[in-house]
């Protein structure tokens, strides 16, 4: 499994919900139809900080979705709200526990 981390600063922060609710309407459902795909997560951090962990089962479809999520940020005309280029972080997963949470 290969995890893909996305930080972006410089987020309005007054705006994060909005970001958070259009997410999981219309970006989640793209990364779902992904080949491999094993989870999204959307963290908010403080100060105009969103980072989010991606899960695939290969290193090329999770730079697929690095290329999904760009282009839904320009899709959905977030250039203002999401100003800068995310720093990205990829890698192979080489420890992991099977318990997932469910989130309310």
């Amino acid at each position: 499994m290969f995890a893909t981390i996305r930080r972006y600063e410089g987020v309005d922060p007054a705006r994060t919900s909005e970001i958070a609710d259009k997410v999981n309407e219309t970006l989640v459902p793209k990364l779902r139809e992904l080949p491999g795909f094993h989870g999204y997560f959307l963290i908010e951090e403080s100060n105009g900080v969103l980072s989010s962990l991606g899960l695939f089962e290969t290193s090329e479809q999770a730079d697929k979705s690095t290329i999904v999520a760009s282009q839904w940020i320009t899709d959905k005309h977030l250039d203002k709200v999401i100003p800068n280029v995310p720093k990205i972080t990829s890698g192979k997963v080489v420890a992991q526990s099977d318990r997932v949470l469910a989130l309310a």
